[in-house]
């Protein structure tokens, strides 16, 4: 059964390039990882709103940074043993110099695929 994080990072506006070099340095590794089903990252470059959707619209592109900006890492493995393995050598590789490049804590979501959907752990 595969094993799912989602982590959601927020990211000093002044640190952008230093930690999309970070997540470039991360991939070459973990793409060598055992395990590894799929590995992507995601800037929030839009946003959307109700009247939006109700209208039909498409998205509108995001101008400025207030405080921060949020990026979306996925990775899937085989097993919970591979995550655990590549996550400890992720922390271990890029886990300081992380910290230092973030706003706020990153928040996981783990999950689960089983046959009755999905199920979301946080």
């Amino acid at each position: 059964m595969a094993f799912t994080e989602i982590c959601i990072y927020q990211v000093k506006p002044k640190k952008t390039e230093e930690f999309e070099a970070l997540m470039q340095e991360a991939k070459s590794f973990l793409e060598q990882q055992e395990g590894l089903l799929m590995l992507r990252l995601i800037k929030r470059g839009y946003r959307i709103d109700m009247e939006q959707i109700k209208e039909g619209l498409a998205p509108l592109e995001i101008k400025r940074v207030v405080k921060s900006v949020k990026y979306m890492l996925y990775w899937e493995f085989d097993t919970k043993e591979s995550y655990g393995a590549a996550r400890k050598i992720c922390i271990t590789a890029i886990g300081r110099r992380l910290k230092s490049v973030l706003l706020f804590r990153m928040i996981n979501i783990w999950v689960k695929s089983c046959l009755g959907g999905i199920r979301y752990y946080r």
